[in-house]
């Protein structure tokens, strides 16, 4: 994946989460993908989930009543030698704003195989 490559995927995800596309966000992920998540570890009772029918479902669980989430895309970096994107992003969720740095890791097929969310405080 190039730089731009890595940047469009950035905003093609801010994208479909703000549509609420929960089957296009996990439809990048490799069948055996990893996600790590705090809210994750709260609402499924283990920080990872593995696999992507089940990432699929933890979504649509965790974000479900979502209709509006308004996620900005606050920068976005490319790492190629560890073929990871490091987006930071900012929600306005039912619960409030959430602010968080993501990395996901890529195959060389371009699918995402692990991905590990960090949640911060908002800003004024």
């Amino acid at each position: 994946m190039t730089h731009e490559e890595a940047l469009s995927f950035a905003n093609g995800w801010a994208a479909a989460w703000n549509r609420v596309d929960i089957d296009g966000v996990a439809d990048h992920f490799a069948p055996d993908a990893e996600l790590t998540s705090p809210l994750a570890a709260r609402l499924a009772g283990t920080p990872t989930i593995r696999g992507r029918e089940r990432i699929r479902q933890y979504w649509r669980q965790a974000y479900g009543d979502v209709t509006a989430p308004r996620l900005t895309l606050e920068a976005a970096a490319w790492v190629a030698e560890l073929s990871r994107l490091i987006v930071w992003w900012r929600a306005e969720l039912p619960g409030g704003t959430t602010r968080a740095c993501e990395h996901m890791d890529f195959d060389d097929a371009g699918r995402v195989v692990r991905a590990e969310t960090y949640y911060g405080a908002p800003r004024d």
